[in-house]
């Protein structure tokens, strides 16, 4: 596989990375066992960079990472993760040097590590300067605790002056052909500070997979089945437009969802796209993506059939957008 610069003086990583959140059921059931064969899988392919959260199953996910790790010592992945949402008494963000530095131990305790590549705010509190959340990101990179750091799902004003307090690692952001906010000014900003852009959700929470998810059988664990684009109609309306655009990659000889990561990798040579899945198969898919190639024709083509804006229903509900900044 192809590397791409994890931000200006970082590692160099797999331009396919793989987000892990699925390993804590947030898209249906998943075991142990099947969460440690996908990490066999990404380290066959040459995807080295891992993506998860203090959040994705309350530590869930960061505890199978941590039970791999410590059944395959020198594994090699570079290792992302998140902390600032708190959970207790309610849903609320804490991005205070002790709310932050509590998550992130508790991440080492969890992954078995005493040291992350890459450690996001994963919101912003947006009462607290976000000034004074650098300087204690600053301070954790000091103590040799981290890499470096960033955010996910900022706009690109906070991205530019934390950058001018200390120089950011990455944004992560959900970007993909049916998401394409980051367009309106993350991706340029990202380029020009020398930023790494880390799309998520890259091939729309299945959207682009083979076969369309069914809404229907979704768990009540599944983050999807609160989400407006998979209500019934907008479901509908969503995959009608999608065989059309299966079809032109079927013209082509490329997978659906290749093609979908290969289109997040055109975007710049500063993205790094995390897909998750739960499956070997999928995730050959997903790594083929870097070995495609489009031409003008092709990117014309995917403009056509997938305008901007095109997608039915909001990527997010009421409750999954709070912390989210938006703007344009």
């Amino acid at each position: 596989m192809k590397t791409r610069q994890l931000g200006k003086g970082g590692p160099q990583v797999g331009a396919v990375g793989l987000g892990c959140m699925s390993f804590a059921g947030f898209y249906g059931e998943t075991d142990l066992v099947t969460s440690h064969d996908t990490l066999d899988a990404a380290r066959d392919l040459g995807i080295d960079f891992l993506d998860t959260a203090e959040l994705y199953g309350l530590g869930q996910s960061e505890e199978i990472m941590g039970s791999y790790f410590k059944a395959n010592p020198g594994h090699g992945f570079k290792i992302a993760t998140k902390g600032g949402i708190m959970v207790k008494p309610t849903r609320h963000f804490n991005n205070s040097e002790a709310a932050l530095r509590a998550a992130l131990e508790g991440s080492f305790k969890r992954l078995g590590v005493d040291y992350v590549d890459l450690y996001y705010i994963h919101r912003r509190e947006q009462n607290r300067l976000i000034e004074e959340v650098v300087e204690t990101l600053a301070t954790f990179i000091k103590e040799g605790k981290i890499g470096g750091f960033g955010f996910s799902e900022i706009a690109p004003a906070s991205l530019r002056r934390a950058h001018e307090v200390h120089p950011v690692t990455a944004v992560q952001s959900e970007y993909s052909l049916w998401t394409r906010q980051p367009e309106m000014g993350m991706l340029q900003t990202c380029k020009e500070l020398g930023v790494a852009f880390v799309p998520f959700s890259p091939v729309a929470r299945g959207m682009f997979a083979d076969q369309f998810p069914d809404p229907a059988t979704f768990a009540d664990t599944d983050f999807r089945k609160s989400q407006p684009r998979f209500a019934p109609e907008n479901f509908a309306a969503n995959c009608a437009i999608l065989e059309k655009f299966k079809a032109f990659c079927a013209t082509r000889g490329w997978s659906p969802a290749g093609a979908a990561i290969a289109w997040t990798l055109d975007r710049g040579d500063h993205t790094i796209p995390i897909p998750g899945t739960r499956t070997r198969a999928h995730l050959e898919q997903l790594a083929a993506g870097d070995s495609i190639e489009f031409s003008d024709e092709d990117r014309a083509e995917i403009d056509r059939i997938l305008p901007v804006g095109w997608a039915h229903g909001d990527r997010y509900s009421d409750a999954q957008i709070v912390g989210v900044e938006r703007y344009c």
